[in-house]
């Protein structure tokens, strides 16, 4: 591989995106070279990487090996959702993994040297667009657990983009009382339908069933609801929204974002739990049971059902990467962008 070039996104400066050309590093002998051919842009965590609103001495993501000693300041590769096919295999690892198509927490890259274990055999009924929304997937479900939505709660998903929707539909699979999903955009409301939802543009159109078994002025209100605009004004409406000992799980990252919470009043005497919800842990009352390893066993096997590449709205070569960064940020119709690789 010692002639081997690829091409990386790098975001050197808020609003400014460069992609460079490498050489490959050469793979040790416990090591592959994956040649990428799709990768999908995360829209919520790399348009504040883009727009400058994150943490820079804050760590990449201590999880992912390729982001192993990063933190946030420029420049930064950045993405965690490659897929590809396995070219080289070092001279120490099974030559099974020769041609195999896998999954990998990478950059956006158009090829990477890694670890087997770092990677995941994409199974045979999974495209490899559906893999590439891998991590979106596996966020919805560490939601849904997180949230533990029971037989026949009320729930309200605030925020329809791409992990909105994945949870929204698979919170539909569960025999709720009622589903409701607050979106201002009418294109991502009529997706959110399509999945199973009460769709509305606003939390004033709400018109939950009044709940006779909670205190009056809960009347409406939900039982579960979960924050996923990335908005941190939101987090208040949700608070508002919560009935007595109803729960808030916070999936969205607002980075350095702030905004002002009125817990005086509603919030002070109604025993609502604010539950912070982020898919590289799982939460500490199921680690008894439950592994990453387990649940994204869950993930690929959801994969075929959920057709997660049905929300992909636009792709890109690499080439165009600073086009692309520039329209996630102007444009609120961009749903899931993706990156083509030859």
């Amino acid at each position: 591989m010692a002639d081997a070039t690829r091409q990386r996104v790098q975001f050197t400066a808020p609003g400014e995106v460069e992609v460079v050309t490498e050489s490959v590093p050469d793979p040790a002998p416990d090591e592959v070279v994956v040649r990428t051919k799709c990768s999908a842009v995360s829209p919520g965590t790399e348009r504040l990487v883009y727009e400058g609103h994150v943490p820079e001495d804050l760590a990449a993501d201590t999880t992912i090996e390729a982001f192993e000693g990063a933190d946030f300041s420029y420049p930064i590769s950045y993405g965690y959702a490659c897929v590809g096919k396995v070219e080289t295999v070092g001279s120490d690892v099974d030559s099974e993994w020769e041609g195999c198509t896998v999954f990998s927490f990478q950059p956006h890259v158009s090829r990477f040297v890694t670890s087997p274990d770092t990677l995941i055999r994409v199974p045979d009924s999974v495209s490899v667009a559906d893999a590439a929304l891998i991590p979106s997937v596996e966020t919805a479900v560490n939601l849904v657990m997180d949230g533990r939505p029971m037989v026949g709660e009320q729930v309200i998903v605030l925020g329809q983009g791409v992990v909105g929707l994945l949870t929204t539909q698979l919170l539909s699979r569960h025999p709720l009382g009622a589903l409701w999903a607050v979106e201002p955009s009418a294109p991502r409301r009529a997706l959110s339908a399509s999945l199973g939802a009460t769709a509305v543009a606003s939390s004033s159109e709400l018109e939950l069933d009044p709940q006779t078994d909670t205190p009056s002025s809960d009347a409406s209100r939900a039982d579960l609801m979960f924050e996923l605009t990335g908005q941190p004004s939101v987090l208040n409406d949700a608070v508002q929204g919560t009935a007595f000992s109803g729960r808030i799980v916070v999936g969205s990252w607002y980075g350095t974002k702030t905004a002002p919470l009125d817990l005086g009043r509603h919030f002070h005497r109604s025993r609502i739990q604010i539950i912070s919800s982020q898919v590289s842990t799982i939460a500490p009352s199921l680690r008894g049971r439950w592994t990453k390893d387990r649940r994204m066993s869950v993930v690929l096997d959801l994969l075929p059902t959920l057709t997660p590449s049905d929300l992909i709205s636009q792709a890109f070569s690499l080439d165009e990467a600073p086009a692309a960064y520039e329209q996630l940020s102007t444009d609120p119709s961009m749903l899931q962008p993706v990156f083509e690789y030859d």
